[in-house]
């Protein structure tokens, strides 16, 4: 089988490298081509990365000599793919419109920024949760006026600290849920060695992720309608946002009250027997136990737990009632793997085995 070509829009920042980190010797697909600004443009990738790379393995051999591409001379960058990954830094703003712009040469966008996540048009997706959403890419096709060309997103990496392990109670129907997250500085594409004030200190403050902390699982949640995805009127969420002195690892402190309330031995097999349709396909980034639970009372850490399921499975440990909501628990996610960029791989991944990625 012919690998898929892949080029990566952003490919110089941290969220870039590791997807070309991800990528590597993958089964279906091959990065080809690379872009970013145009400050980077017409150097050899690993000279525009230069001392930047950010990840803890090696830059892949096969990127080194690619020439990166202005990321703004769509034409020529779509013309050497079948479709791409965007983590590139602009405004929101110009982040819609470049995004638009790859999808109307034809070339699919699997994207990792937030400027399409409340389009209405466009499917936010975490694979296992909402695969369904996929089925307004007709709409979004037409609304764009192109025949193999639409953007698909991945939602907040923080939300996925919690999101699944809701979504695996659904019967029960959750009905108030209050969670704070303790995120990693790499899910602001810092590393302690370009933010030393992150060490040994708290920030309690993210701007704007409390916002799509709490409105985007309801977006997860949400129903094709006409089109559009409709988003879920419950249940109410309310976030608290924390930047911790953490490498990689996002972790979640949630308190969850249900309409029927459950045992704590039924909450525990609704996550240990969780599956969704990259478990059902076998999908190559997928994990094969999605939620693992953790039975110590100092689990799960992120030092130790984040690379669960080669970090694509989220973590739960600390399962208790609770004296004013029904239970509390603690999540984890990996950020920069299911969180981010090995989020996108697998959408992508989905995408292929349901025939929207194909050769051009």
């Amino acid at each position: 089988m012919s690998k898929l070509r892949v080029g990566i829009l952003g490919a110089t920042g941290m969220v870039g490298q590791r997807f070309i980190s991800l990528l590597e010797n993958h089964p279906w697909f091959e990065v080809v081509a690379v872009a970013a600004s145009p400050r980077s443009a017409g150097k050899s990738y690993e000279q525009a990365v230069a001392d930047r790379w950010k990840m803890t393995t090696s830059m892949p051999e096969a990127v080194k000599n690619l020439t990166v591409l202005n990321v703004n001379d769509v034409k020529t960058v779509a013309s050497n793919v079948d479709f791409v990954f965007s983590a590139v830094d602009m405004t929101k703003e110009e982040i819609k419109a470049i995004e638009e712009a790859y999808a109307k040469t034809e070339t699919p966008v699997v994207s990792n920024n937030s400027a399409h996540r409340w389009t209405p048009d466009v499917p936010m997706v975490v694979p296992e949760l909402n695969p369904e959403h996929l089925e307004v890419i007709e709409a979004q096709k037409q609304r764009l006026g192109t025949k193999r060309g639409f953007i698909v997103v991945k939602p907040n990496c923080s939300i996925q600290s919690y999101t699944p392990m809701l979504h695996a109670l659904r019967q029960y129907q959750p009905k108030v849920v209050v969670a704070t997250t303790y995120q990693a500085i790499s899910g602001a594409g810092k590393t302690f060695k370009d933010w030393p004030e992150m060490m040994d200190n708290v920030i309690p403050y993210i701007g704007g992720e409390e916002e799509k902390s709490e409105q985007e699982p309801l977006r997860i949640w949400g129903h094709v309608e006409n089109g559009q995805i409709v988003k879920a009127e419950s249940p109410l969420i309310t976030c608290q946002c924390i930047r911790v002195p953490v490498t990689d690892g996002h972790t979640a402190a949630v308190f969850v009250s249900f309409e029927k309330k459950p045992t704590k031995e039924e909450i525990l097999r609704a996550w240990k027997e969780f599956k969704g349709l990259p478990q059902e396909l076998e999908l190559p980034s997928a994990p094969k136990q999605f939620i693992t639970y953790f039975e110590e009372d100092n689990r799960p850490q992120t030092a130790l737990d984040r690379d669960t399921e080669k970090g694509m499975g989220v973590c739960a440990g600390r399962l208790r009632e609770d004296t004013i909501y029904d239970y509390k628990f603690i999540g984890l996610s990996h950020n920069t793997k299911r969180g981010a960029a090995g989020g996108a791989v697998l959408i992508a991944e989905l995408l292929k085995a349901q025939g929207y990625l194909t050769t051009k």
